[in-house]
């Protein structure tokens, strides 16, 4: 148990529900002042999201349908790890080439981040590939429809800005990206 004043100390826990993806954990907690209460958090495996540049500067952006939202939505590679990536890298490697057919010359761990710590366990790792070039064979999951839609660096930042690309990852990709490149 943390000695931090603020900790909630966690008397039980349970899988409450259980899919492909992600589980839904229910804590039996109790509260810094005594009090006990459940918590639901929804668990799922770290996952790794790609800012792939191809040679000449531009963004490998997919465009994939996601359901919850009911739309297209553009973006850049984004997944899950499995149990048999042999390490963060590989795994960025994995989804860039599945998910766009692309490979990369060389690959770089940019920032982790904990992108809903309030609701989610989920712990995202993200990676600039440079020298992307379609040399793989597109291999998409059951459960995705995805086009790739290379975007020059101009144009993605744009559209970030003005609140077209709302997809979190590739905000958050394209931020992180910017502010280590300009501090550099």
């Amino acid at each position: 148990m943390s000695t931090d004043p603020l900790a909630w100390e966690t008397l039980e826990d349970r899988t409450s529900y259980s899919c492909p993806g992600f589980d839904v954990i229910t804590e039996t907690v109790r509260l810094p002042d005594g009090t006990e209460t459940e918590f639901d958090y929804l668990s799922e495996p770290a996952s790794v999201c790609v800012l792939p540049f191809t040679p000449d500067g531009d963004v490998v952006c997919i465009e994939e349908w996601r359901q919850a939202v009911s739309r297209v939505s553009r973006g850049v590679p984004v997944g899950s790890t499995e149990p048999d990536d042999d390490d963060l890298e590989t795994a960025a490697r994995r989804e860039l080439a599945e998910e766009t057919g692309h490979e990369a010359d060389r690959i770089e761990p940019l920032v982790t981040v904990e992108p809903a710590n309030g609701l989610a366990d989920s712990v995202m790792h993200f990676f600039v590939a440079d020298g992307c070039q379609p040399t793989a064979e597109q291999r998409l999951d059951h459960n995705e429809s995805i086009r790739v839609a290379p975007t020059s660096f101009a144009e993605l930042t744009e559209a970030v800005r003005e609140g077209e690309i709302r997809d979190g990852r590739t905000v958050l990709a394209l931020s992180y990206y910017r502010l280590f490149e300009d501090g550099q």
